[in-house]
């Protein structure tokens, strides 16, 4: 059974003078499943994120990731160790193309600088796996856009196209679908189900109806602290979830 959970935490608690934000959660997510954080506004989901990828300092707690304690480690090395976030305010160079927001992405994959001096010729052995990716998350089309002209779903496509780019063994994306048209949605839920099929996902996400399509698990949080975890079907028959999160009817 240990060897299924690429992720845990124990009592993780972050503390903002007096403020307790997130109060010992202690998650498992099991490899090669999608695992949702939900709650309602303010529940620590972010918070969460934060702290997995030590964007944030825990207050105390520890964090496990393939069985070894990354608690205390750089974000940077955590990226390099597989675990790998999608911000949820996109993070792609916006002048720069497609093509070229994943290329670079590939670039820091192979751990080299960013070889935007280099010549032509360098930079083209990385356009066969640059559009391998962007064929995978639906860009071709869109290949030589630029990453501000992008309608708001697509640049999520391309954002997540570079985090494939890192060949990350768990990805985290946080609101996936936020501010997305309903098109936008199922195109996006799609990808997000292809792309976990030899990987781990953990997410932060509002649509419920994303969360019951693709989570296998989740876990609610309220106030920090862990409400209810399960499937779908059990989560939304909590009368405690039913309270906090989806509104009890008067």
């Amino acid at each position: 059974m240990a060897e299924e959970i690429i992720l845990e935490t124990r009592a993780l608690t972050k503390e903002f003078k007096g403020f307790v934000a997130v109060k010992d959660v202690s998650l498992k997510v099991r490899r090669g499943t999608i695992h949702a954080l939900i709650g309602p506004n303010g529940a620590g989901k972010t918070t969460c994120f934060n702290l997995l990828t030590h964007f944030l300092e825990p207050t105390r707690g520890q964090i496990f990731f393939k069985g070894g304690e990354i608690t205390g480690s750089a974000p940077a090395r955590i990226a390099r160790m597989g675990l790998v976030r999608s911000f949820q305010i996109s993070a792609v160079f916006p002048h720069l193309t497609v093509l070229e927001n994943v290329r670079v992405a590939l670039q820091r994959k192979r751990g080299a600088s960013f070889d935007f001096w280099r010549s032509e010729q360098v930079l083209r052995r990385l356009d066969e796996p640059a559009r391998e990716l962007i064929d995978a998350v639906g860009l071709r089309e869109f290949e030589q856009t630029v990453a501000v002209e992008l309608p708001y779903g697509r640049k999520r496509a391309l954002e997540i196209a570079t985090t494939l780019a890192l060949d990350p063994e768990m990805m985290l994306l946080d609101e996936p679908t936020a501010g997305m048209t309903h098109e936008d949605v199922g195109r996006i839920e799609a990808l997000i189900k292809r792309v976990s099929a030899n990987r781990t996902v953990l997410m932060v996400e509002h649509n419920l109806s994303v969360v019951s399509t693709l989570s296998d698990t989740i876990t609610v949080l309220q106030r920090g602290e862990i409400l209810a975890e399960g499937n779908y079907d059990s989560v939304s028959k909590n009368p405690a979830v039913i309270e906090a999160y989806l509104g009890a009817e008067r």
